[in-house]
């Protein structure tokens, strides 16, 4: 059983205040949701409590409802809410959770909108959840899909992708994030949809490199469909199972992250290619960029299985190696089709 089926009505928490975190909180409220924001910033929480609007990201939306308690306690965010949404930089999961007690989570059912590796491990965040904190993967769900948190806000229509091992939980869990302009589709897939939004932060980064670096549109397409190539064949090479990578939660998430101005990762490769150095670009940034961390654990998990991805170690070889973007990117051109 999962909280969606024993709550009419499951209560819902969201945890992170980045941009992402605050649109989910929009739709939330917008569909008549109650909702737990734990805020960890406590200058954050207390602005968002006294204006109304998050000082920091999507500074223009304003949440003026009693349906929403802004909270500094983790804890007690948690324990009020059946459905906890995670919507953190996967590189601060583990210190955001931190307070919790082993056996917050029994009973809870996890949403992860987080699209990155968690450092310490190199795992998934489902992964994650489930080895820290015992939560079966039947109670875990992924939201994912070319959602820019920017767009959402602005009420532009979107698709996203609800994700869990029964399909029917996805569609109950779907409802809550389903409105005017975001549309929702469900999957099974929760190994390829987690690591289909791991990879395209890669590929992102690697685009944004070679904008830098002066190439044009022509190349970048090339470059974008060679991505989505590879990353076919590193969910096939480690998890096969039937999944259609042209659907949007694989290739849509892709071409968004690798072309949008509001792409993160792409702004950091681009940052790359200019000539800043990694550490300048992290520094210089007001966001984290998820790449970087995956492409670590995307080297790690490719030479364990063997599987050739040239655009992605091109990326772990700059980031992680200090080689010369120009020449990295270059060691790739007769490799792509």
């Amino acid at each position: 059983m999962s909280p969606t089926s024993e709550h009419k009505d499951p209560r819902c928490a969201v945890v992170g205040y980045g941009s992402w975190a605050t649109a989910i909180v929009k739709i939330l409220l917008g569909n008549g949701n109650r909702v737990r924001w734990h805020v960890r910033n406590p200058e954050v929480a207390e602005h968002l409590r006294r204006h109304g609007n998050n000082p920091k990201y999507l500074s223009q939306i304003h949440f003026d409802s009693d349906r929403l308690r802004v909270t500094g306690d983790i804890d007690a965010a948690v324990r009020e809410a059946d459905v906890i949404i995670f919507a953190v930089p996967s590189a601060f999961l583990e210190l955001t959770v931190a307070p919790l007690a082993p056996d917050a989570l029994e009973g809870k059912f996890i949403v992860s909108a987080i699209k990155g590796i968690v450092p310490d491990g190199y795992l998934t965040v489902a992964e994650w959840f489930n080895r820290r904190y015992g939560v079966p993967f039947d109670r875990i769900g992924i939201v994912t899909g070319p959602c820019h948190a920017e767009e959402v806000a602005l009420e532009r229509l979107s698709y996203l992708t609800m994700v869990c091992k029964e399909p029917e939980v996805a569609q109950r869990l779907g409802e809550k994030f389903a409105c005017e302009h975001i549309r929702v589709s469900t999957s099974t897939d929760i190994y390829g949809a987690e690591y289909a939004a791991v990879l395209k932060n890669i590929y992102a980064i690697a685009v944004g490199i070679a904008h830098g670096l002066g190439y044009g549109d022509n190349f970048l397409a090339v470059l974008i469909s060679n991505a989505a190539i590879e990353m076919e064949r590193f969910l096939s090479g480690t998890f096969a199972a039937e999944r259609d990578i042209c659907r949007s939660a694989y290739l849509g998430d892709l071409l968004v992250t690798c072309y949008s101005q509001f792409s993160r990762n792409r702004t950091f490769g681009v940052m790359i290619g200019k000539g800043y150095s990694v550490r300048n670009a992290q520094m210089e940034m007001n966001m984290v960029a998820e790449g970087y961390y995956a492409a670590d654990c995307i080297h790690r998990l490719r030479s364990r299985f063997g599987i050739g991805m040239p655009i992605a170690e091109a990326v772990y070889g700059i980031l992680y190696e200090r080689r010369a973007p120009r020449t990295e990117i270059g060691s790739i051109l007769d490799q792509l089709k």
